[in-house]
C-alpha cells in the first residue's frame, strides 16, 4: 500500500513539472505588444526612444522576434497626440511607453487599463500622473529626469563666473519647463542674481523672446528641457553665442544644438532604464508596487565650437560633478 502510494506521489510530482515546463515554454514564447508616444520628434526624444528599444532588447524583447512596437509621433500636434493616446488606450498593447511629460499626461488621463510606463517627466506630482513617487496610483510609472537647475547654474558659474543677469525663456504650456525655471528663479532670488523672462507659445517666438532678454541686459541664459524651445534652439545659441552670451541649458542634445553647457544624464540612458521598468511590469509586477526612478545627472557636456566661440575655458572643478564630454554641433 505504502509503495502505491509512493508511486501515485512520485507520478504526481512528475505531472506538476511537466505542466510547469509547459508553462515556462509558453512564457519564453510568448509575444509582447508595445506602443511608443510621442509629441514632438528632437534628439533627446529620439534618443530615449532608442534606449527604450535597446533597453528592451538587452533584457530578451527583440524588435521582429517577440516585440512588436508601435511608434507614433504626434508632430507637435496636441489634438493629434490625444487621437494617438486614444486609439492606443483602446488597444492591446501590454505596455504603453510615453516620453516626456505631455504625452504622459494625455494616456494617464484616459484611465487605461493598459500599463504606462513613461521616459524623462521631470516633475510626475506636480504633472498629475500620480500623487507620490514611491507609490503610483494611475496605472504609471516609469523614469524622471528631475531638473537639477540650480545645480545647472552653479556649473554653468564655474565656466563664466561673472555674469550679472539671467534671461529665462521658455513655455508655459510645458509643465517640465515651469517646474524647472520655478526651481531656477528660486535658486536665483536665494543667491543675488538678476534674471528677466520670456515665455513663448510655439516655437515660432523663440526668436524674438531671445533678441527680447539680450535687449533687456541678460548676459547668460538658462534654458529649460523645453520641447517648444528646443525646436528652434540653434536659432536662440546663435543669437546668444554672436552677442557673447554664454547659454546653459538641461539635456546634452541642447548642447550639440549650439548651447554651451549642461550637466544631465545620458538621454539613451534614461531610455535604458525606463525599459527596466517596463521588464517588471511585464512580468507582472503591479504597477503599483513599481516606484518611479529619479535618474541623476552626472554628466558634464560642454559644446567645444560654441565654447571656443566665446574664448571660454573649462575649470578643472568640473571634473568633480561628473564625466566631462565635448561635443559638437549636430
Amino acid at each position: 500500500m505504502m509503495k502505491k502510494l509512493i508511486s501515485l506521489l512520485l507520478a504526481l510530482t512528475l505531472c506538476l513539472l511537466s505542466l510547469s515546463a509547459a508553462f515556462a515554454d509558453a512564457e519564453a514564447g510568448k509575444a509582447y505588444k508595445a506602443g511608443i508616444i510621442m509629441l514632438i520628434e528632437n534628439g533627446a526624444f529620439l534618443d530615449m526612444k532608442t534606449g527604450i528599444i535597446q533597453g528592451l532588447a538587452g533584457l530578451g524583447y527583440v524588435e521582429g522576434e517577440n516585440l512588436t512596437i508601435d511608434y507614433q509621433c504626434a508632430q507637435g500636434d496636441a489634438t493629434n497626440l490625444q487621437t494617438i493616446c486614444q486609439n492606443m488606450a483602446d488597444s492591446d498593447y501590454d505596455v504603453v511607453f510615453t516620453i516626456a511629460t505631455p504625452p504622459t499626461q494625455a494616456f494617464v488621463g484616459l484611465e487605461s487599463a493598459i500599463p504606462n510606463v513613461f521616459c524623462s517627466v521631470a516633475a510626475p506630482v506636480v504633472a498629475g500622473v500620480m500623487s507620490d513617487l514611491d507609490t503610483p496610483d494611475m496605472n504609471a510609472t516609469g523614469t524622471s529626469n528631475a531638473i537639477p537647475s540650480g545645480d545647472i547654474i552653479s556649473m554653468g558659474l564655474q565656466i563664466t563666473p561673472d555674469v550679472k543677469t539671467f534671461g529665462l525663456i521658455y513655455a508655459t504650456s510645458e509643465v517640465n519647463a515651469v517646474n524647472a525655471m520655478n526651481t531656477a528663479k528660486s535658486w536665483l532670488d536665494a543667491n543675488g542674481y538678476a534674471y528677466v523672462e520670456k515665455t513663448v507659445a510655439n516655437s515660432g517666438e523663440v526668436q524674438t523672446a531671445t533678441q527680447a532678454v539680450l535687449d533687456q541686459g541678460a548676459d547668460v541664459l538658462f534654458i529649460a528641457n523645453d520641447s517648444v524651445v528646443q525646436a528652434a534652439v540653434d536659432i536662440l545659441a546663435e543669437l546668444a553665442t554672436e552677442e557673447g552670451v554664454p547659454t546653459y541649458c538641461c539635456s546634452a542634445t541642447t548642447v550639440q544644438s549650439g548651447c554651451l553647457a549642461t550637466l544631465a544624464m545620458s538621454d539613451i540612458y534614461i531610455g535604458e532604464e525606463t525599459a527596466k521598468i517596463a521588464d517588471l511590469v511585464l512580468n507582472g509586477t503591479p504597477v503599483a508596487e513599481i516606484p518611479a526612478e529619479v535618474v541623476p545627472a552626472n554628466i558634464v557636456s560642454i559644446n567645444q565650437d560654441t565654447l571656443a566661440a566665446l574664448g571660454l575655458e573649462v575649470p578643472a572643478s568640473l571634473s568633480e560633478l561628473g564625466e566631462v564630454q565635448y561635443l559638437t554641433a549636430n
